[in-house]
This record gives C-alpha cells, sequence and structure tokens, in this order.
C-alpha cells in the first residue's frame, strides 16, 4: 500500500512539539485526564487541552467520557514505535 505522505506528514507535524511529545509519552499504556496532565506538566489547563485538541484531530488519542471527565488514550499504535525510536 503506497504511503500517503500528506497524512504521515501531518501525524509527525502534531508530534513535533516538546509538550505533545511528553502528553503522548505519558499516555503509553495507559489513560489520563485532563487534570492529572496539567499537574504532571505543571502548564494552565487550556495550554493542554489546545495540545490535546491537536493531537485528537489528528488522530493520536482518542477520548472516553467517565461522568463529566474526559479521559483520553493514545489511539494509533505507530506512536509507541515513534516513541521508542527517539528514546534511542
Amino acid at each position: 500500500m503506497p504511503i500517503d505522505y500528506a497524512k504521515e506528514s501531518e501525524l509527525l507535524k502534531a508530534l513535533a512539539h516538546p509538550v505533545r511529545l511528553r502528553m503522548v509519552e505519558g499516555l503509553l499504556g495507559r489513560e489520563c485526564n485532563v487534570n492529572k496532565m496539567v499537574k504532571a506538566l505543571g502548564l494552565p489547563q487550556s495550554t493542554v487541552s489546545q495540545h490535546l485538541g491537536i493531537l485528537k484531530s489528528r488522530g493520536i488519542v482518542r477520548i472516553r467520557k467517565e461522568g463529566v471527565k474526559t479521559c483520553y488514550r493514545i489511539n494509533d499504535d505507530r506512536i509507541a514505535a515513534l516513541i521508542k525510536l527517539l528514546g534511542k
């Protein structure tokens, strides 16, 4: 199957920010809500939400509603491989 270079470059652009890389790494193998991310990253809730919106729009994360809480998790299996590759 041929590579969709435009689509893949959008995925890489979404990951090309230090905060979003940290968020994605933190979500590997687990689920997390915005409040926990705010505490872990030490960033304002609006900033975390903005970055999550970018990751969600590119299909990198998916959401699950739990009452009033929104939980985020990685939606693309290739992300773990990319993060592992960056850690080498």
